[in-house]
């Protein structure tokens, strides 16, 4: 494999939803090793360009290449690379969060007793080691985010897509969830996140997009797209919002009479 080849190509990848175009013709390189975060406003297309790079939704026109492998052409190659944990995940949440690792695991055709390790060292990490029993129906939107993780995570994946993976996670969770990426980064993974977090990606990214109506208006090492502003600035300037002193329901304001 060659050391400089993209962990995942995205290449003219387009969806038309009716009338309208979701993503239009997106083109995107993200280097093996990076944490690259995708930013945009509600509606950019992040959600759906995820949908097709994990195989969840077909594109119109377009590729998107993990690895070398094609996600549409050779699915089985391309989705063994990758960890997924998309955004308001949906799961087998009658099963304890043991279970559900387990259950992970196999399905990623690993043996049995290396899904039963893994997911020990999985629920430790992740602060669940005493919830393993507990059915995941009864876990917190935190607890639920994290076990989604450690599923995504159970077949050591070469490529991690998490949509929105901090939402609803405590700040204690959070740090947590920050130490495993920067620690599967290190090892030679890479993170694709999106997030409407600026600070966040700012933060915790080396590479970052910035996607708006379904193009990327910027993308690259963090540095080169913020151009010596912050991302928030940044951001906000590439989308044509203008910030200022103006008011803004003047109404709300107390009376001084």
């Amino acid at each position: 494999m060659d050391l400089g080849e993209p962990a995942l190509v995205l290449d003219g990848l387009t969806k038309q939803f009716g009338p309208q175009y979701a993503v239009a013709g997106l083109s995107l390189a993200v280097p093996q090793g990076s944490m690259f975060g995708v930013v945009g406003p509600n509606g950019a297309g992040k959600t759906t360009t995820l949908s097709m790079v994990t195989g969840l939704l077909r594109p119109d026109a377009g590729r998107a290449v993990v690895l070398g492998h094609d996600v549409w052409t050779d699915p089985a190659r391309a989705k063994a690379l990758m960890g997924v944990l998309p955004d308001g995940l949906r799961t087998f949440d009658r099963l304890t969060g043991s279970e559900l690792l387990r259950y992970h695991g196999l399905l990623r055709g690993l043996p049995a007793g290396v899904v039963a390790e893994r997911g020990e060292q999985l629920l430790a990490s992740l602060g669940l080691a005493g919830d393993g029993d507990k059915l995941v129906v009864d876990y917190s939107a935190g607890m639920t985010k994290k076990i989604g993780l450690a599923c995504a995570l159970i077949h050591a994946p070469r490529l991690l897509l998490l949509d929105e993976p901090f939402e609803a996670v405590d700040p204690v969770s959070g740090q947590v969830i920050r130490q495993i990426l920067a620690q599967f980064v290190r090892g030679g993974g890479t993170v694709v996140l999106s997030s409407h977090v600026m600070e966040l990606v700012e933060n915790l990214c080396d590479h970052v997009a910035v996607i708006v109506d379904g193009r990327a208006i910027a993308s690259g090492a963090l540095d080169d797209v913020r151009q010596g502003q912050s991302l928030q600035e940044r951001f906000l300037g590439l989308v044509g919002v203008q910030t200022g002193d103006e008011e803004v329901l003047s109404w709300l304001q107390s009376s001084r009479d």
